[in-house]
């Protein structure tokens, strides 16, 4: 399904919510894609399970080494940590606009669509998300929905969100979904 596509999952150093990246990257290299970690520091970064520290996973490449043309789609995983640092990178900001300039796919779970808030591609687009951040969404022009996975495709791509860690199953699958196109 996704033969010859990489997929980046972009992520801060810390603060990562480590179901919400290992399960959509083993959704990628099951359905046949390459997922490669970017994040704004080199090295290696470090996952939770809520707020306890869990695994470490290598960095493949930062956010100022790679291009969107380097990929076929973005995955933002959520803990709260992770999302607020990443809207305040600006090379990171601008890494995930550049998906909804190019018109590839996004999904972005829990937190993540901070930064999504912070480069300005919600107005007008429906999604979901942690329940703490619809008032962020809305302000921001979002139309939010309380439901397990949103896809909308009212946009310039295609974007697949979701609330939490127990939407995965479903949030996994639509986003292998839209990779695939």
């Amino acid at each position: 399904m996704l033969n010859d596509k990489t997929i980046a999952f972009l992520v801060a150093p810390e603060g990562i919510e480590q179901v919400e990246l290992t399960e959509p990257w083993q959704a990628v290299k099951q359905a046949g894609g390459t997922p490669k970690l970017v994040c704004t520091k080199a090295g290696e970064v470090q996952a939770f399970n809520h707020l306890d520290k869990a695994d470490r996973f290598p960095v493949d490449a930062t956010v100022d080494e790679v291009s969107v043309a380097d990929f076929d789609g973005l995955v933002l995983p959520g803990g709260v940590a992770n999302p607020d640092f990443l809207r305040t990178v600006p090379g990171a900001v601008r890494f995930a606009k550049e998906f909804f300039d190019a018109g590839k796919p996004v999904a972005a779970i829990c937190h993540a669509p901070w930064t999504l808030i912070e480069a300005d591609v919600v107005r007008g687009r429906k999604l979901t998300s942690w329940p703490s951040l619809r008032t962020d969404l809305r302000n921001a022009g979002a139309d939010w929905a309380d439901r397990e996975v949103v896809i909308c495709t009212s946009g310039p791509n295609t974007l697949v969100t979701s609330r939490k860690p127990d939407d995965l199953k479903a949030f996994c699958q639509a986003a292998m979904d839209a990779f695939a196109g």
